[in-house]
């Protein structure tokens, strides 16, 4: 159900990067999703490849350049590398919703426009969103077909063996921005969509003795849409959010989380499939078990084994745990969450979370301040 913006959930999430093929299997290996779309040359597209991959609610769009005057992709994945170019909101009304972006501070990227062909229109918009990410409005009532008009079915047999991971969808996407910026764009949120600040992370409240940020979530009227955004604080070595801004050169998605109902068998799965995610110390789980507050159906020894984490609210519970970096750059990575009441982040994991992600840091070199 929307909400009076007409903001419906999260669509699909577009990766530019190097080599389209190669990354989009993958995802269909390590993530257990399905390549069901298809543009390119065969299809008509001359100066782009994208593979249209999706799992129930999550779809997931893999593009890269195959010819050099494709700028628009090749300058993106210079700079960044690989990662997020743009993320989308379903909607009832893509040109409602953009006018009042528009009318409150809203960048355009791309007005209001249909695309079509022979199986129907989509009607689509765009801002601005960080340093070169966009913000897609979309509206596919009346497109039965594959993704977006110009995809047709995979021309490849493709045949992948892999686990179910039981992935259902996005649960909330996180940006990294510099130092001063968070509070702009969580009010570029609140004032072109009507979210609001759910959550505001001061200081003390996330970091360890090296390391430290500052997070504000904003959210859609029905909690459709979630985005922590995050900035780094002075601290004694340098945090992951610079070490980000740093490899990204530039602001941008740092992660997304996603959605499953069962977590041990999703982790489980997604180890099996290839996915390597942050190691969490046995210490962790000593604590866990000694704690009073936390009752939850699954089995601590599970959880130890495959190093997830757990938090708990007044509401209910969450479990949650990191991938690495998936790309060749430490930028971009995921998170599996399951939720049992827990509308939170998980900040009772928060240290336990970044001491791990420290670990890579420094096993990168990236951890100390130049």
């Amino acid at each position: 159900m929307s909400d009076k913006l007409g903001i419906r959930g999260y669509d699909f999430v577009e990766f530019y990067v190097g080599s389209a093929k190669m990354v989009a299997y993958w995802y269909a290996k390590a993530m257990g999703m399905e390549i069901t779309g298809y543009m390119g040359p065969e299809t008509g597209s001359r100066d782009r490849i994208s593979y249209y991959l999706q799992k129930n609610d999550l779809k997931i769009v893999i593009s890269s350049a195959v010819q050099p005057g494709c700028h628009e992709i090749l300058s993106f994945i210079n700079k960044h590398g690989d990662g997020v170019k743009r993320w989308s909101i379903e909607v009832d009304d893509v040109e409602k919703i953009f006018d009042h972006a528009i009318a409150n501070g809203g960048v355009i990227s791309r007005r209001p426009h249909q695309i079509q062909d022979n199986h129907g229109t989509i009607e689509q918009a765009a801002i601005r969103l960080y340093d070169d990410t966009e913000l897609v409005y979309v509206n596919r009532d009346k497109y039965p077909h594959i993704f977006y008009p110009g995809y047709e079915k995979p021309i490849q047999d493709i045949q992948l063996h892999c686990e179910d991971t039981g992935l259902l969808g996005i649960d909330h996407i996180v940006g990294n921005v510099r130092e001063n910026e968070m509070d702009k764009w969580a009010e570029y949120f609140t004032k072109t969509m009507n979210f609001e600040t759910f959550i505001d992370f001061k200081k003390g409240d996330i970091g360890t003795k090296y390391s430290a940020l500052l997070s504000k979530v904003v959210r859609s009227e029905k909690s459709a849409i979630k985005n922590p955004i995050n900035e780094p604080f002075v601290g004694a070595k340098k945090s992951q959010i610079e070490e980000y801004i740093e490899q990204y050169h530039g602001t941008g998605v740092q992660h997304i989380a996603l959605r499953t109902k069962d977590i041990v068998k999703s982790i489980r799965a997604l180890r099996k499939n290839g996915m390597e995610f942050l190691t969490v110390p046995d210490t962790y789980y000593d604590a866990l078990r000694s704690r009073k507050d936390i009752r939850i159906k699954e089995n601590i020894d599970d959880l130890q084994e495959l190093k997830i984490l757990c938090d708990r609210e007044s509401e209910g519970y969450l479990l949650q745990l990191y991938t690495k970096p998936i790309g060749d750059r430490p930028t971009f990575f995921f998170e599996i969450i399951q939720r049992a009441g827990a509308q939170g982040f998980g900040k009772g994991n928060f240290q336990a979370l970044f001491e791990a992600i420290e670990t890579d840091q420094e096993l990168r070199g990236n951890l100390e301040n130049e």
